[in-house]
């Protein structure tokens, strides 16, 4: 049987991958897989509200097409930080050893 603990972070990593539009899987799905396991419980519960919001709103909020709710805000900074990071800097794309296509 999995602990408790690893079944929440694969269930959530799941829900980060598995979001329903590919733009919110390409930003939600990495940032999950780097960061989730060192998150505090704290981290954790707020993540997994951010995990509640429709796919609209969070990508409009990571991008900083509307303000975001203030207590997500910090959080949707760093995904936001973390997705852009992942961009090549010479033409603006994702890294191959990064997609899934």
């Amino acid at each position: 049987m999995i602990p408790a603990s690893e079944a929440r972070l694969k269930r959530m990593r799941m829900r980060a991958w598995r979001r329903g539009t590919k733009e919110m899987d390409l930003i939600l799905g990495p940032y999950a897989d780097a960061r989730l396991a060192g998150m505090s419980g704290a981290e954790l519960d707020l993540f997994d509200l951010l995990l509640e919001e429709n796919d609209q709103d969070l990508y409009l909020w990571v991008t900083g097409a509307r303000p975001a709710p203030e207590a997500l805000g910090p959080l949707l900074s760093q995904i936001g930080d973390h997705a852009r990071g992942r961009l090549s800097p010479e033409v603006g794309e994702v890294p191959a050893e990064t997609r899934r296509d």
